[in-house]
């Protein structure tokens, strides 16, 4: 037994929220094109719908199929769903009883490789399907808009916080320290003037200017 798969579970939700409204008596990937419903998962959509036994393999719905979308309470919605999902997975849950609405997914993914010889992405998503489906019946609490990972998640490198420019943080300024024999070092100090004088300044002028350089700068009482 094949079963069915799709590699997002908010493609099935779209698809029942919408034939909650109003369930077409032919569900084809030409149906579902209009509907702009499971865009290039047409196909794993309807055999999803056909595994459940909502829809015929001509593509018709069955009185299953009619029943569960008219429940208009959610509840009843609920409990129709559950009834086709344990029969449409009926090995599973001779295996497990109702425990398997609660597996986790590598138990599920056990189950569905150990059952169909599937890859493990082929297992992944035949256990998101069944998750989903389960979720909907009211027996998980699984996102409905999950996707089917193909293996662990890695964890993406973080890259260091670089300033503008790539300047060294001014805070690490602070922070620097010279090597000792850089610290022993005596530091000299020039200090240039420029005195700009205008062309027609008299000779009491140019002493008075040097007069306080000599007594401003230069410390000098003489």
């Amino acid at each position: 037994m094949a079963y069915p798969y799709i590699p997002s579970g908010g493609l099935i939700q779209t698809a029942f929220n919408q034939f909650r409204k109003s369930f077409p008596s032919k569900v084809d990937s030409g149906t579902l094109k209009k509907l702009g419903i499971a865009s290039s998962n047409e196909g794993a959509l309807i055999n999803i719908l056909k595994f459940i036994g909502v829809l015929t393999e001509q593509n018709d719905k069955t009185p299953e199929g009619t029943k569960l979308f008219t429940q208009h309470a959610d509840e009843d919605f609920q409990d129709e769903l559950a009834s086709l999902i344990k029969s449409a997975y009926e090995e599973l849950f001779e295996l497990r009883g109702d425990d398997a609405w609660k597996l986790d997914r590598d138990a599920l993914i056990s189950f569905f490789r150990g059952a169909d010889e599937t890859s493990a992405v082929t297992g992944g998503r035949q256990a998101l399907t069944f998750q989903i489906l389960a979720a909907l019946a009211g027996h998980r609490n699984e996102t409905v808009t999950s996707r089917a990972s193909s293996g662990p998640r890695q964890a993406r490198a973080t890259k260091p916080k670089l300033n503008k420019k790539n300047e060294p943080d001014p805070r690490e300024a602070s922070r620097m320290t010279f090597p000792q024999s850089e610290q022993n070092k005596t530091f000299g100090l020039s200090v240039r003037v420029e005195i700009n004088l205008p062309a027609n300044a008299s000779a009491s002028t140019y002493d008075n200017i040097f007069k306080s350089i000599r007594k401003n700068l230069l410390n000098d009482d003489d």
